[in-house]
């Protein structure tokens, strides 16, 4: 039911590290041509520090786990690649769609594909104003054993709702260098992150630990907070009238997200759009190294 990229074959083959990449991002959070160069980078970051990038996504039914590079340009280009989330593997499997895979679904194909290291952006979590309307990714991560680097959640959402959920959930969470829970375009959401790690080999200590004491059935987040962030002021003003607009147009559930990322794309000029992909590079670089370590 897998399909795997020739790179990602020669890896499994040497038993050398992987590192998985999401697909959401290339298909639905960057602009084109930009997402395809970006996603191209950032498979050459993880290639340099000493891994194999396994860019995760559905084509034609088929789960793909690492992209040749005429699958990779379908995913960015192809209007008609939709999101998948954990719930809908099987049904877009069913009717033979294209799909771009959330950070649930890639977290749920790499374990099925025994990869231990994904990178992404920022996770999903818990709404403002609905403590009921939260990502799948919280729930993926608390059942997924896998390491995921990320600049903490997006910062539209709610970063104390979410940071309790995790707990909730018993993820552990593991600021890199930091004791600070970054938030996505911020390196500091407002809120402290009780463990501090400062390099891919304790993460990998850290692993190994909780294999001996079967206590690895679910994620290990690592909270990686971008080097140059969105100026705070900015960002403050762009994420409230952000909020107000999705409310006027009545935009609710899984389509806040998206509009709200669209909306810091169009009225930060742009600046809102460099951050996040200097988180994905960041990312990037960083999963490769934990891999490494592992």
């Amino acid at each position: 039911m897998i399909k795997y990229s020739s790179e990602v074959v020669a890896a499994i083959k040497s038993a050398t590290p992987i590192v998985a990449l999401e697909s959401t991002i290339i298909s639905h959070g960057l602009p084109r041509p930009q997402n395809l160069e970006v996603a191209l980078e950032v498979e050459k970051i993880v290639r340099e520090n000493g891994a194999t990038p396994a860019t995760i996504a559905l084509i034609d039914g088929v789960i793909h786990v690492g992209l040749e590079a005429d699958e990779l340009n379908r995913i960015a280009n192809d209007d008609k690649v939709v999101k998948a989330s954990t719930r809908d593997l099987a049904i877009i499997e069913a009717t033979k769609q294209s799909a771009a895979t959330t950070v649930a679904a890639t977290s749920h194909i790499a374990h099925l594909a025994g990869i231990k290291v994904f990178a992404t952006g920022g996770l999903g979590g818990v709404h403002r104003g609905h403590s009921y309307d939260e990502s799948a990714d919280l729930h993926a991560l608390g059942e997924i054993s896998i390491v995921i680097v990320c600049a903490g959640v997006k910062s539209i959402l709610d970063v104390s709702g979410t940071l309790e959920r995790l707990e909730s959930f018993a993820i552990p969470v593991l600021g890199y260098q930091t004791n600070k829970f970054p938030g996505f375009y911020l390196t500091d959401s407002g809120f402290e992150i009780e463990h501090r790690v400062n390099s891919p080999a304790e993460i990998a200590a850290i692993w190994a630990n909780r294999i001996a004491l079967a206590s690895d059935n679910c994620a290990i987040v690592v909270a990686n907070p971008v080097v140059n962030q969105m100026n705070p002021e900015l960002h403050d003003k762009v994420l409230t009238s952000g909020l107000a607009a999705a409310q006027t147009s009545h935009i609710t559930g899984k389509a806040v997200t998206p509009f709200l990322l669209e909306y810091f794309h169009r009225e930060s000029a742009g600046e809102s759009l460099r951050v996040n992909i200097d988180i994905i590079k960041s990312n990037a670089k960083l999963a490769a190294q934990i891999a490494c370590a592992l």
